[in-house]
């Protein structure tokens, strides 16, 4: 069954609805991010990064869209739209990693994500901002063995999330690397994923990581954490 197409007000592409972003207007005549398209009455979808959204807004053709979108000039578009966005869509990643933890489909610690990676049961694989080259390089390798893609260019992805946010996500200690074990899984959570990371753009995407991989642990600090990675878990 094909995927539900909206056309983006701004770009005029048509795209699936899972990969664009939706606008509601409240009742308020506010402008409001609807990144899980629930909000009720009509709305309006937009599939561009958030420096093409607010050199449109600077622009006026935000307004104008919406306006013909919404056929009512009667709305308010808060100033940090674009930041709500970049939000929301932050905490559907977050509550998207969550859901598929408590269904079992998450593997972390590092012994066990290598130990799933080279069986090949390994779908989709990531690190966090501030994981190490190393502790990545291995994993990758591992993962690369168990889907017969050696000498390839595949690896996991670095997110733009720190392992403490990780951590407080998922309910566990210290959560560096983490690896989904469910194919379906592994598609909702990358759908999540590559909307929220085509959103911040590849240089925001660049800087947030460099700024998290550069921040003091908890383990520099004088928490309790340990310096890698946790077995505990999944």
């Amino acid at each position: 069954m094909n995927a539900p197409v909206r056309k983006c007000i701004l770009s005029g592409d048509r795209e699936p609805r899972g990969e664009l972003i939706r606008l509601a207007l409240g009742p308020d005549g506010r402008i409001l991010p609807d990144v899980r398209a629930k909000a009720p009455g009509r709305g309006a979808w937009i599939g561009v990064t958030r420096r093409e959204l607010e050199q449109a807004m600077a622009k006026g053709r935000l307004r104008g869209a919406l306006a013909r979108a919404f056929k009512t000039g009667a709305l308010t578009i808060p100033d940090d739209l674009p930041a709500r966005i970049a939000d929301a869509l932050h905490k559907t990643t977050l509550d998207r990693l969550g859901l598929e933890a408590r269904a079992g489909h998450l593997v972390i610690g590092s012994e066990r994500i290598e130990a799933a990676a080279r069986s090949g049961k390994l779908h989709l694989l990531f690190h966090a901002a501030d994981a190490s080259v190393d502790g990545n390089r291995k994993l990758d390798s591992a993962w690369r063995v168990g889907r017969d893609a050696e000498g390839s260019d595949l690896r996991g992805l670095v997110l733009p999330l720190g392992r403490a946010i990780l951590s407080l996500a998922l309910g566990r200690e210290n959560v560096v690397h983490g690896g989904l074990t469910d194919p379906d899984a592994a598609r909702r959570l990358r759908a999540t994923l590559d909307r929220w990371l085509y959103f911040i753009g590849p240089d925001e995407h660049a800087v947030t990581c460099e700024t998290i991989s550069q921040e003091p642990s908890a383990f520099e600090t004088g928490g309790s954490a340990p310096a890698d990675d946790t077995t505990r878990g999944f």
